[in-house]
């Protein structure tokens, strides 16, 4: 006999499904919910428990999963801050994240919010304001790092070697810091960055942003210019909240693999700041990566894991398992966040497995994508010159 748990789970699940459903094709999603019907229906029909992972399973599995964060700022905006950035560590360590990208934010001294809670550019920075500031932050974040045990490593090779439990690798979220000069981009990678996102909530040099009406229509030649250093260079570059004809330049410009390190498949929010599955074609087809991220729009927000995956679902649905990653956007996100401490990592390794997700399609997501995309981009520096 059915228990009474049954008919509610079918019901959500079926909920669910009419939620999702456009009139597209089947997707793989689609097929593992209506799997997952028929086997609540075989679990009424006997009185057999469904199988489950057990948290030493998880614990198991993670010690042996490369599990990295593509985008993060932990304890660095003291407002927006779950924890220190001590703390983060410790949960990391506790939740068996191997590496977090560690991400200044360029464009910070000149943002503020409009009415509606949005940032935006409030006026034009000082010569030299947006540099200096940023290298202040990637200081801060060494120091904590260096003070919390967590070394800071130069390349994914280093991350996966043996040795601390949790690394942190240098990231920057905007390349306002330029003011258009191409040398700092080496810079850059001289003071051991090794991921620019270009564009952030200020439209600089290199193009368009997803929150403000286009200026360049696109990616500017200066932009093409620092994609083709960043490339000879080996640093991975970064599409998050650019617009789509960035992207697309970046795509038509880029002999490397991109990231685009935190955003979703745009849903029902309309939020300018998710993007269309074309979009996140354009990232993939380069061999790139999609970071998921743990956010909800004009909802209550809380952890909610199940939501996290639902997102994580819809990128797999639009780009396929092989392109899509994490990208908590740790403490940078606000009162939308639904996953705000790394101790959470099994729950979301074990919801995923829950989802119908194999063990290799949950390795790939927590980080053997990006960790794919981060050693094809750093083999750049291991290649001879031409005439050497």
């Amino acid at each position: 006999m059915c228990r009474p748990s049954c008919f509610v789970q079918w019901s959500q699940l079926l909920a669910l499904a009419d939620a999702n459903h456009d009139g597209s094709k089947l997707t793989r999603r689609r097929f593992l919910a209506g799997t997952t019907l028929s086997a609540f229906a075989a679990a009424c029909s006997s009185t057999r428990p469904a199988p489950a992972t057990s948290p030493a399973q998880t614990q198991d599995f993670l010690n042996d999963t490369f599990s990295f964060d593509l985008h993060s700022h932990p304890g660095l905006f003291q407002s927006m801050a779950s924890n220190t950035f001590a703390g983060h560590r410790q949960n990391a360590e506790a939740g068996h994240v191997k590496l977090i990208s560690l991400t200044a934010t360029s464009d910070g001294p000149v943002l503020g919010r409009n009415r509606s809670g949005g940032l935006y550019a409030t006026r034009q920075p000082n010569p030299d304001e947006l540099y200096q500031s940023m290298y202040r932050q990637i200081d801060t974040l060494t120091r904590w790092s260096q003070a919390a045990q967590m070394p800071v490593v130069l390349s994914i090779s280093d991350a996966a070697a043996p040795g601390p439990p949790v690394r942190g690798l240098l990231a920057v979220e905007g390349c306002d810091f330029l003011e258009g000069r191409i040398d700092r981009v080496q810079e850059a990678y001289d003071r051991g960055i090794r991921s620019l996102q270009l564009v952030h909530y200020r439209v600089n040099e290199l193009g368009d942003i997803q929150t403000e009406a286009p200026v360049h229509g696109g990616l500017t030649p200066f932009g093409k210019q620092v994609v083709q250093q960043m490339n000879a260079l080996g640093i991975v570059v970064d599409v998050a909240h650019a617009t789509y004809p960035v992207v697309r330049g970046v795509a038509e410009t880029t002999t490397q693999p991109i990231i685009l390190s935190h955003s979703n498949i745009q849903d029902w929010s309309g939020w300018a700041r998710f993007i269309s599955k074309d979009h996140a074609r354009r990232v993939t087809d380069t061999g790139g990566v999609i970071g998921a991220m743990p956010i909800v729009i004009n909802q209550r927000a809380g952890d909610n894991i199940d939501a996290y995956v639902t997102h994580i679902s819809r990128l797999v649905d639009a780009v396929g398992v092989d392109h899509v990653g994490i990208g908590t956007d740790m403490d940078g996100i606000g009162p939308g966040a639904i996953f705000t401490s790394y101790a959470r990592w099994p729950s979301l390794a074990a919801a995923l497995r829950g989802h119908g997700y194999s063990e290799s399609e949950v390795a790939k997501i927590l980080g053997g994508n990006a960790q794919r995309v981060f050693q094809k981009v750093g083999e750049t520096q291991k290649k001879p010159k031409a005439g050497g």
